[in-house]
């Protein structure tokens, strides 16, 4: 069930009513409510998991409590089984197979031990969800849950179950505990985002999906022109759908009296690769800075820059594995990795830049250029099943056929590009993806119009997939 069917909003208009019009000022029959909705939601795309989400839920609600409660050697033990069961839930459905092959072509041995494996929707964001409430309460930063209707909403809140943003146990819990209130401000507030998300999901990111995966799966009797703007494209494409999908999800949240995390903050217009990974999938990029860089850092510190260095890509090669089971998806990681250290061998890594108003400057421009270059250069290996594809793809682009012209421009698909970075750009100040409160009642009202009327007119509904739904 998408965010963009006739089935969800039919699915969310049921639960907004009952939850509001029916069950107000109840915070528990509001949660029960708000459970039975995300099991559905959940339901929807594969009953039989069902089982394994409240299986987690209701073992990771029973070892929180238990590394609360104990010291010492015991407390050690709960937290080592909690990350133990999360850890390797996750490893078996998400990358046993990839090991089980891996070992077997390195050895060149015949497996036998590949299996028929079904990737859980939304694994890899409800597992994550989980490791930083051991940590938090390990750490002191956080209470175990006692109410245990309130914790099964956390680990399955179904606006941002299949595909995140990652909350932390310290934004959710509290606010699935007290009471919520519905206002007026906020519901409008939660139209715009989610009329901003279902502008880019359903008009920029399903416009392009086409094109580029025809380039992908041709891609060796294109030019490398082709290819490369391809990429190109890939990159306003995955930006527009993942950021669409949370642009919906905080506003469907938003709705039902809950805030969760921003996940982007107008990382097209990022000056080097540091600041595009502050702005990109950032509940993820914050996750693991705080449970996996820092502690790397702790544990290189006696090393200065090359612990820097080594503790960036360790971290940027996790956040490739996370993507899933591919070497492909590692070199990703790595090679993102590889490119901070220049600015971290000229203590650039911190520094902040903003942009010069009401345009930026060529130099800002040229550094923005770079940045998306680079990214791109690495999307490259995202898109790629493997690396010989991978390989195949470089090599085309950088062969003599890079400059001839692809055939495939639309003025169309440049021109809805054009909208998404013009609007982006507007809202650059603001704290999240779309905020036009500080222009005239007239002006907002036209722009609304405007963006339903792009919707109705240049809206693609066939493809409703979300591209992070795979991970």
């Amino acid at each position: 069930m998408q965010f963009t069917s006739i089935a969800f909003i039919i699915f969310f208009t049921i639960v907004f009513g009952l939850y509001w019009f029916v069950f107000q000022r109840n915070v528990k029959q509001q949660n029960i409510l708000l459970l039975a909705a995300s099991y559905f939601f959940y339901g929807w795309w594969d009953w039989k998991f069902l089982a394994l989400l409240i299986a987690a839920s209701g073992i990771s609600y029973f070892l929180g409590i238990k590394i609360e409660e104990t010291e010492g050697k015991k407390k050690s033990f709960f937290l080592n089984l909690g990350l133990i069961f999360a850890i390797g839930t996750l490893f078996y459905f998400k990358y046993f197979n990839f090991f089980i092959d891996s070992f077997a072509d390195l050895f060149q041995i015949n497996n036998q031990f590949t299996l028929t494996i079904i990737l859980p929707l939304g694994i890899s964001f409800y597992t994550f969800r989980i490791i930083s409430y051991f940590l938090d309460i390990k750490n002191k930063k956080l209470k175990s849950e006692k109410e245990i209707l309130v914790f099964f909403n956390y680990v399955a809140f179904f606006p941002s179950m299949t595909s995140g943003p990652i909350d932390k146990g310290g934004l959710l819990l509290p606010q699935l505990r007290k009471e919520r209130i519905f206002t007026f401000e906020n519901g409008a507030d939660a139209a715009r985002q989610i009329l901003w998300g279902a502008f880019k999901k359903l008009v920029i990111a399903n416009s392009i999906t086409p094109i580029t995966q025809n380039i992908f799966q041709n891609y060796e009797h294109l030019s490398g022109s082709t290819i490369a703007f391809g990429i190109v494209l890939f990159l306003f494409e995955i930006y527009a759908d993942f950021s669409g999908y949370s642009d919906m999800a905080i506003g469907f949240a938003k709705l039902l009296g809950i805030k969760i995390t921003e996940n982007f903050a107008f990382p097209l217009f990022a000056q080097n690769i540091a600041e595009f990974w502050r702005k990109w999938h950032i509940s993820l990029t914050s996750w693991l800075t705080e449970y996996v860089f820092t502690p790397l850092i702790i544990q290189f510190r006696d090393y200065e820059k090359k612990g820097l260095i080594a503790a960036i890509i360790l971290n940027f090669t996790l956040i490739g594995i996370w993507h899933g089971a591919r070497f492909t998806f590692i070199f990703f990681g790595l090679l993102h990795g590889v490119y901070y250290i220049p600015l971290i061998l000229n203590d650039k890594l911190n520094k902040k830049k903003k942009l010069s108003k009401p345009l930026p400057t060529f130099r800002e421009i040229g550094n923005i250029l770079l940045t998306l270059l680079i990214v791109c250069f690495a999307f490259v290996l995202f898109v790629s099943p493997t690396l010989i594809d991978a390989l195949g793809m470089y090599e085309r682009i950088f062969s003599f056929s890079f400059f001839s012209i692809p055939q495939f421009v639309k003025v169309k698909i440049l021109g809805l590009i054009s909208i998404l970075i013009v609007i982006d750009w507007l809202n650059k100040d603001q704290d999240h993806g779309f905020e036009i409160s500080r222009y005239k009642p007239i002006v907002r009202r036209g722009f609304y119009i405007f963006l339903i009327f792009m919707i109705m007119y240049f809206g693609v509904f066939g493809n409703g997939n979300f591209i992070y739904e795979q991970f």
